[in-house]
């Protein structure tokens, strides 16, 4: 192989431009030219083994992947390669892709450069170089148990049924050694997925994977959409005295999207493209700007995911922990690192209004105990969320947190371990400044009890009115967690929660915090 040939074949993207042709969007055969988020992936899997891919549509990063594919089996002998697709329909389009590919390449021209096909099968491709290439469906049964592979793609992973076991089966069937490697690309679901998690880890650099994600207004867009984009800047001229979007015309939303990169004819094209949408979340799920828009769920979700992803691009840092821990009480520094989170220290003459949930502290994926602070003008201040603390120990830090917020008003969650907690603060610690609930007694006589108890009626109250709290804007919610939890926070037969599977790890124990805290804001009583 002379210098010139071996330095295209060691580069994907001057092989595809050489050898591989594909289908444009006009029907033309083209040869694979990588477009910009394409070689910037192809940068990323040249340092690292691992990388997970979120999208906006038709980014083209599943032709990116089967041509890679393709390449790797031709160029390297023995090269094992799976692709999976999330159903069979997608599985069939996706192989029949990458064969059309093949059968594109110039052999008929350079008779002695790629070896030949041994074996063309339904759902396989063999070479005579030992390589092959095999593509299955995500089903119920582990994916690649008793093979191993130097290349696995998922695609559409975000569709999987039993997405963590699949994952993990996978995993364990790739090779150990530095070349082999996993992709995984995906428009989004929803939140409450394995693939929203390994997702949100990766962004935050706590995860092997390497995360990228495609915008709607990344600039290879501008070839792949110039007849809609076309379309577009004509319907907006002709409603318009045939004028075109300038930014004196953008909104607030718009003018945020156009410092991020977005050109003014693709912001003409989002306003178009929404014309036959029923709202602006079902363009997030279809063309997001950023990897939180891609995971709204419209579908049955209690809260406005618009306001909650909006709220979500401006929520504020907290304090840093260095500082808290230099300023919370002595007797809970501790928490500084392993729960606390403070937006804002207490001021003098304020009121403030936690809202309590009480977990066994059993740590695992059990339940978290919590508390959500906000002042008397509805800004949040703190957050706490552990599921390692010990009810007595909570106690004590809900004693201690509350005195040092100007003596803050509890409402705490009584039913299952928030009773003991409450006894705790009222006869051991002597906390009075408590939410008091009205309830009748077997003799039909009204009475006040400490704490919040919470019933199938009482909860929807809850929920009702701190939903209408937060998109009035007469709550100012900075917690990413809390607002995470409201993402996947759900109606399901008439049941609120959070969305939970089998293998699920989603919890709401924020957001019921955060509506007692509301609860507390309501009421207006102060007992000390």
């Amino acid at each position: 192989m002379d210098a010139k040939i071996k330095k295209v074949f060691d580069s994907f993207p001057l092989f595809a431009k050489n050898f591989i042709y594909i289908t444009d969007n006009n029907n033309d055969v083209v040869k694979f030219e990588l477009n910009d988020a394409q070689l910037e992936i192809d940068e990323l899997m040249q340092r690292n083994r691992f990388i997970i891919v979120g999208k906006a549509r038709q980014s083209g990063i599943s032709t990116f992947t089967l041509g890679r594919a393709l390449w790797r089996a031709l160029t390297k002998p023995n090269e094992n390669i799976l692709i999976v697709s999330y159903k069979g329909d997608s599985a069939t389009a996706l192989f029949e892709k990458l064969k059309q590919m093949n059968d594109a390449i110039p052999r008929d021209k350079y008779p002695n450069l790629f070896p030949a096909i041994l074996r063309d099968n339904r759902d396989e491709l063999c070479f005579k170089n030992g390589s092959k290439i095999k593509s299955v469906t995500a089903g119920n049964k582990d994916i690649g148990r008793g093979s191993t592979y130097s290349y696995v793609h998922l695609s559409e992973m975000a569709f999987y049924s039993n997405q963590e076991k699949q994952l993990l089966s996978v995993e364990q069937s790739l090779a150990k050694g530095e070349h082999s490697q996993l992709t995984i690309e995906t428009t989004s679901n929803g939140t409450g997925s394995h693939f929203y998690r390994m997702y949100m880890q990766a962004m935050k650099n706590k995860s092997k994977y390497i995360a990228y994600f495609v915008p709607f207004y990344h600039k290879l867009y501008a070839k792949q959409f110039a007849h809609d984009y076309s379309e577009s800047i004509a319907w907006y001229k002709a409603n318009n005295g045939g004028k075109k979007l300038t930014r004196e015309d953008l909104d607030e939303e718009e003018m945020a999207l156009h410092k991020l990169g977005a050109t003014l004819t693709q912001l003409t094209w989002r306003r178009w493209k929404m014309l036959d949408l029923e709202s602006e979340s079902d363009f997030y799920q279809e063309y997001p700007s950023n990897p939180l828009e891609s995971f709204i769920s419209t579908g049955n979700s209690v809260f406005n995911q618009t306001k909650v992803l909006q709220r979500l691009s401006y929520a504020k840092e907290p304090i840093d922990k260095n500082e808290v821990r230099s300023n919370l009480p002595e007797s809970i520094r501790q928490w500084a690192t392993k729960g606390i989170t403070l937006f804002d220290s207490p001021q003098v003459g304020k009121k403030y209004y936690f809202g309590v949930d009480t977990a066994s502290g059993s740590g695992g994926n059990n339940d978290s105990s919590t508390i959500v602070g906000f002042d008397d003008e509805g800004q949040q201040v703190l957050t706490f969320e552990s599921n390692k603390i010990a009810v007595y120990e909570f106690a004590e830090l809900i004693d201690v947190l509350g005195r040092w917020y100007n003596y803050a008003f509890l409402v705490v969650e009584k039913n299952s371990y928030g009773l003991p907690v409450i006894e705790r603060l009222r006869k051991e610690s002597g906390y009075e400044n408590m939410y008091k609930q009205k309830i009748f007694d077997e003799r039909g006589k009204k009475k006040l009890q400490l704490g919040y108890m919470t019933t199938e009626k009482t909860k929807a109250i809850m929920i009702s009115d701190f939903k209408e709290q937060f998109e009035k804007g007469l709550i100012n919610i900075e917690c990413k967690q809390l607002l995470q939890q409201m993402q996947m926070f759900i109606e399901n037969n008439g049941k609120l929660g959070n969305k939970r599977g089998n293998t699920e790890k989603n919890h709401d124990d924020l957001v019921i915090a955060a509506c007692l805290s509301v609860q507390g804001m309501k009421v207006n009583k102060w007992y000390v």
